[in-house]
């Protein structure tokens, strides 16, 4: 609603939540959620890998933060995510050597609180380590609305499972549901991206099985081969 249609938040009185915040474990899917918000949005998107904000350079790295949110502003509507949120704004005075980090947590709070009412530009943060954040960063009116981002249950394993199965050059895994029946017990605890990796692993176990002469879909014994890799 606030990237597409501002004009109805306005007339029913509610002001626009600039910030989200995204947290929970490694692997569970954060970013690829913001990537996907970005895609059906329709809107810009802007990238902004949190370690990639420090330079040596004094003055740099909050004239950084300072360039994000005047771009964001020339292409709105947008969102600009900062991804690793935790290495971009820790907690202010944890860093006593360098003076560097208390000025670009400080940029960031004082460009987030510019934004001007009914601007068209989302911001997003995500962190799997939200302890690490300075508390001021993400109170309300800031990164306010926080969504926690959990490990998948048993029915979104399944349903990641069978997307990762899927060949570009076969189409879907006829047989998605009795692989994932073999194996559900084994990865119980696996994260989103711990089983797209274990799956890349069966698909080259199954092209090593076809002497890479054919494409060919997994089978639970390509997933035995991918668990001791």
């Amino acid at each position: 609603l606030m990237l597409k249609r501002p004009e109805f938040l306005h007339a029913a009185g509610l002001g626009a939540r600039s910030g989200l915040f995204l947290h929970g474990p490694s692997g569970t899917g954060k970013t690829l959620l913001v990537k996907a918000l970005a895609n059906e949005s329709g809107v810009n998107f802007i990238n902004v890998n949190g370690p990639e904000i420090f330079t040596k350079w004094l003055g740099e790295s909050e004239e950084a933060i300072r360039e994000i949110f005047r771009l964001a502003r020339q292409v709105a509507p947008a969102i600009v995510f900062f991804d690793q949120l935790d290495s971009i704004a820790p907690i202010r005075g944890a860093h006593e050597g360098s003076m560097t980090t208390e000025r670009v947590v400080s940029q960031l709070i004082a460009q987030l609180d510019d934004l001007e009412p009914g601007v068209q530009i989302l911001i997003i943060g995500a962190t799997n380590r939200p302890e690490l954040i300075d508390p001021s960063i993400i109170r309300t009116g800031r990164f306010g609305q926080k969504i926690y981002v959990p490990m998948p249950d048993d029915a979104a394993r399944r349903d990641i499972l069978s997307a990762c199965l899927t060949l570009p050059g076969l189409g879907p895994h006829p047989q998605a549901a009795q692989i994932y029946a073999d194996i559900a017990d084994r990865i119980s605890n696996f994260s989103g991206a711990s089983i797209k990796d274990l799956c890349d692993r069966a698909k080259l176990a199954a092209c090593e099985r076809k002497n890479f002469a054919e494409l060919a879909h997994v089978i639970t014994e390509d997933f035995d081969r991918a668990f001791t890799q």
